[in-house]
């Protein structure tokens, strides 16, 4: 066949002459008047930008014109073919490319890998596996074969990923490593491992790539032997240099306990990537180096490196467990600045943060905020609400989630029932309970048990609460430990005693529930029983962790101990004390000896209340900050006492200012003489 194409004819040009007329007729008509092909290059160029533009167009219509043109004159070539075909797939014409596929007498393995990815996506994955045993390419091919492993892998089919890589006569890096990566990323971990040690021990060499794989999996089974071996592989390889190998050991030795040497193979790396950044610092979070890890990401911003919604959410709950409400502020501005406050990642972090920080206004903003409500972001939401204590508003959000169609989960049904607890919803919470526990839509765990046993017992319900606890298998700690708190706070002696023995079946040494009994019989005024339990905690060398609050005041953390006077302001914060508890006692505040713990009198009882670690905290607050729209926060490492709570109810009335105490259960929101838990916690 002579190929007559005039040599001053410039493609473009002939395509912009085309391109209005991409139509049956004239298009068909322009390819009769300038297929004068001189050479076979240039008859390709031109089929090839035809093809292309008919693709780029979805010109459906076009592409099929330009075949039929292709086959009177006798020019399908292999290259031009795959054009085709490729085309074909972009336009969503499966039953054409495969028609033209058909034709073909040689295949390229491109071509192979783009019809079974076209199956794949049309859900007609046993097809193109068919396709492929039919023409013996599943045996033959290793291409082909590393395909369809990665197909099924994919979808989770690894009985069939395993059985054809199994068929696969000689097997490579490339499939053994799409295995190695299904299996991992599945949850089968010790299989992943296991075609790893098969592949080295069968004298394939290992790529970059598949020993990033392993070394993931081993750092999800926590297994740094191996993890180590692998390393060793991966010096001996020379592969260390590699970014994929060095980013996945620096996670492996961080899921294994061990990230400071993920710091020492950070420094190792030239010019990270994102990639590389954002490893470091989800290790850091994970491995309690918060602080690190904000330092980490200041440094990352000044090298100009652009974080993604992975990093910015790991920063964020960086944060969230430092509790630190004006650094997350400043990320939230980052995460706006790079147009990723309504992400689904960013959006749950920055809920999260908000929810511990107390400001569920803020959280709601952002949940509002979102493109799409998820799952996730849908729980944070209202374990934002159930932490302080907003239980009606977490009630209707949990409605929702049917207009929605949102499925709940054992997460979303814990968090509901939370937001019952702390804000006293007792019917609310037993219904929901009921209905989960009648339908088995969900599975309820021994952490929902103790949510509605801790329920049932602040509202006084002691026996309904122990008769609950028949109905779990093997309930644990946790849940013994819900009915324990309940009886402290109703003075059940008796109950309590029950309790704490089987807390200690579960754990002789458990240093907090003794305490917790010795404070019942002091609140019972059983002194003997007190120095009985403070004696035998002696001799197991107990130490009972001393109350402490913190505030954050213009960026730094101020630390009170009960009783402590030792601050360099002290003579102030007195003096502001004093001043409160003659405004207070006006409005009707009365101490409450109640919950002074000794075996003191009366008066040295109201003196030692005073000194309470959080109302320490809340008089230097005032002192140093007198603008009456900036809200207190203060922190406590233990559960707010019985008398600091109305204290504090008094002290926001008084003073006109809002105070968010965070206790060692929940936050409790204060303004205008009232608290967000309706004094129910």
């Amino acid at each position: 066949m002579a190929f007559g194409f005039p040599k001053h004819i410039n493609i473009l040009a002939t395509l912009e002459t085309v391109t209005p007329t991409l139509n049956q007729l004239n298009l068909l008509k322009s390819l009769t008047c300038l297929a004068r092909f001189s050479t076979q290059t240039e008859a390709s160029e031109f089929y090839s930008s035809l093809i292309q533009h008919c693709t780029h167009t979805k010109s459906l219509r076009g592409l099929g014109i330009v075949q039929t043109h292709m086959t009177k004159t006798g020019y399908i070539q292999l290259y031009i073919a795959n054009t085709l075909i490729d085309g074909y797939l972009k336009c969503g014409s499966l039953s054409n490319a495969r028609k033209m596929f058909d034709k073909l007498r040689e295949r390229h393995v491109v071509i192979w890998n783009a019809m079974i990815s076209a199956y794949i996506g049309r859900k007609k994955r046993r097809r193109a596996h068919g396709l492929s045993v039919v023409l013996g390419l599943e045996v033959e091919n290793v291409f082909v074969g590393s395909a369809i492993v990665d197909m099924y892998a994919k979808f989770g089919r690894l009985g069939d990923a395993r059985l054809v890589a199994n068929r696969v006569e000689e097997k490579d890096v490339v499939l053994i490593t799409a295995l190695i990566v299904g299996y991992s990323q599945h949850g089968d971990d010790g299989e992943a491992l296991e075609v790893f040690v098969d592949m080295i021990n069968h004298g394939v060499k290992a790529n970059e790539y598949s020993f990033a794989s392993i070394l993931i999996t081993c750092g999800n089974l926590e297994d740094l032997n191996n993890g180590k071996l692998v390393h060793g592989l991966v010096v001996k390889s020379g592969c260390e240099a590699a970014v994929a190998s060095q980013t996945s050991l620096l996670t492996m030795y961080a899921r294994c306990g061990l990230v400071d040497d993920s710091l020492t193979i950070f420094k190792r790396i030239q010019n990270p990537t994102l990639v590389t950044w954002t490893s470091l610092i989800v290790a850091l979070v994970r491995n309690g180096r918060e602080e690190l890890a904000l330092t980490k990401f200041r440094e990352m911003i000044r090298d100009s490196v652009v974080p993604n919604s992975f990093t910015l959410s790991s920063v964020i709950q960086a944060c969230s467990n430092l509790a630190m409400l004006d650094e997350g502020q400043q990320i939230h501005a980052t995460v706006t600045k790079f147009g990723l406050d309504r992400h689904i990642y960013a959006g749950a972090a920055l809920i999260i943060l908000y929810g511990k920080c107390g400001n569920t206004e803020m959280a709601r903003s952002v949940f509002d905020d979102l493109i799409e409500t998820d799952l996730v972001s849908m729980n944070s939401m209202i374990y934002s609400y159930a932490q302080s204590g907003f239980g009606h508003q977490a009630l209707k959000l949990f409605d929702r989630m049917k207009d929605l169609r949102l499925e709940p989960n054992d997460v979303t049904i814990l968090s509901v029932l939370l937001a019952c607890q702390n804000s006293g919803l007792v019917q609310q919470g037993c219904k929901i309970f009921s209905t989960i526990k009648k339908n088995h839509s969900i599975e309820l765990t021994r952490d929902h048990y103790a949510c509605m046993v801790e329920l049932l017992g602040r509202s006084g319900r002691l026996e309904d609460a122990e008769m609950l606890i028949k109905e779990v298998k093997n309930p644990d700690l946790v849940v013994w430990r819900a009915l324990l708190g309940a009886c402290k706070l109703h003075g059940h002696v008796e109950m309590a005693e029950r309790a704490l023995g089987k807390v200690l079946e579960f754990s002789a040494g458990d240093r907090g529930s003794r305490v917790l009994l010795t404070n019942l019989y002091a609140s019972t005024g059983n002194w003997s029983q007190v120095i009985d339990m403070k004696s035998t905690m002696r001799e197991m060398q107990f130490k009972k962790n001393p109350a402490m609050s913190w505030v954050d005041v213009e960026r730094e953390v101020h630390i009170f101990m009960a009783g402590d006077l030792s601050h360099p302001r002290s003579g102030e914060i007195t003096e502001t004390l004093e001043k409160l508890f003659e405004e207070v006692r006006i409005l009707g505040y009365v101490p409450d000896t109640r919950f002074v713990l000794q075996d003191l009198d009366e008066d040295k009882k109201k003196r030692s209340l005073y000194c309470h670690s959080e109302k320490l905290a809340i008089a230097f607050a005032l002192l140093r900050s007198s603008k009456k729209n900036t809200i207190i926060r203060i922190f406590k490492n233990l559960k707010v006492c019985g008398d600091c709570h109305p204290w504090i109810k008094f002290v926001t009335k008084v003073t006109g200012r809002e105070i968010i105490a965070r206790d060692a259960n929940r936050f409790h929101h204060f303004k205008d003489g009232c608290c967000s838990c309706g004094d129910y916690w």
